[in-house]
């Protein structure tokens, strides 16, 4: 998956709504054999059995490691450690302001900043709505500072029949933007021939 890639991405999991979108991204990452390093805040840990009937537990088996958020230490928080870059999928509104402000509370806002200073791809899956002008101003600090804003705002023209289709159309497009290959969508051909694809 991905040639050329070290295969190695750190996956943070926020607490914000939209858990089904880090978990499927570990489980497809899992199934290709890409090496996660995996982190799930408390707030996601309740997220993911409450929306998902998913334990936290079931997600870090998944996962290459898995660390504590107060794990300063982690190999993941020296840019020494080489990866292909990161992910906070969901990303709440709390940690989208750890990270633009380079407050390192904890190992995803720290994990964040170092994926940045090493100047490798950092996507962050915002979910919130309606968005005041602190979050808006804090996704244009993390955009001008490098990292890549991917609200997870659902793709209609993909025709989806069921929530996996676009919860695979948003996951396929995070894959996109590390160069990793995917079989979650098919990429857009234009509009077909009398408007319909049925």
């Amino acid at each position: 998956m991905g040639a050329g890639k070290i295969n190695r991405l750190v996956v943070a999991l926020s607490g914000a709504s939209g858990a089904v979108y880090g978990k499927r991204l570990v489980e497809v990452l899992h199934a290709a054999g890409v090496e996660v390093h995996l982190l799930i805040s408390r707030m996601a840990e309740k997220t993911l059995v409450y929306e998902c009937d998913t334990p936290p537990d079931s997600l870090r088996r998944l996962a290459a490691k898995a660390y504590a958020l107060n794990e300063l230490e982690a190999a993941i928080s020296s840019g020494s450690f080489r990866t292909d870059g990161m992910v906070v999928i969901p990303c709440s509104m709390k940690t989208l302001a750890a990270v633009a402000h380079g407050y390192s509370e904890n190992l995803i806002a720290r994990a964040a900043d170092v994926t940045l200073k090493e100047r490798r791809p950092l996507v962050m899956v915002v979910r919130e709505t309606p968005l005041n002008a602190i979050h808006l101003e804090n996704m244009l600090s993390l955009h001008r500072a490098g990292a890549i804003i991917m609200p997870a705002m659902p793709s209609f023209y993909i025709r989806p029949r069921t929530i996996d289709d676009l919860v695979n159309h948003l996951v396929g497009k995070v894959l996109d933007m590390f160069g990793f290959e995917h079989q979650l969508f098919e990429s857009w051909k234009g509009i077909p021939e009398g408007g319909s694809k049925a």
